[in-house]
């Protein structure tokens, strides 16, 4: 089984990374996880402020930010691993890397957005849901 695990700098992401963890164990072989890092890809005006190579200075940091703290926790779980990270809108970004590895599920966190929040902007959570292919797993 392949597992595309959506992560984010949020603490929600060491939650998906145990509740993966506790779901393997109940697998008959050991899972291949696919660790994606999306950050939003800047505008242009924004990436001509940065200069040349200033946005992918930002891009790396942004994927540190979210990966580094969650690498001694993935090797505590003894599960193979691939980071995997990407820029681009979210949700479609996402959808492209689990069509790429050929996913079998997507594991992704939710945020907990307010009822009315996510009616007026929509939620990551919500639309991958919705578009996926694949089962989607949702970890508080």
């Amino acid at each position: 089984m392949k597992i595309l695990l959506a992560v984010d700098e949020s603490a929600i992401g060491a939650a998906a990374v145990r509740h993966v963890a506790r779901l393997a164990k109940s697998l008959k072989a050991t899972p291949q996880l696919h660790v994606l890092n999306v950050v939003p890809r800047l505008s242009k005006a924004a990436e001509k402020e940065f200069g040349k190579a200033g946005p992918d200075r930002y891009y790396q940091a942004q994927f540190e930010a979210a990966l580094a703290p969650l690498r001694p926790l993935l090797k505590r779980t003894r599960l193979p691993f691939q980071e995997r990270t990407a820029t681009g809108d979210i949700v479609p970004t996402l959808l492209a890397e689990a069509k790429a590895v050929k996913a079998d599920m997507i594991v992704i966190g939710s945020h907990g957005k307010g009822a009315l929040k996510s009616l007026l902007v929509g939620s990551v959570t919500q639309k991958v849901i919705a578009l996926s292919p694949v089962p989607v797993l949702v970890v508080h």
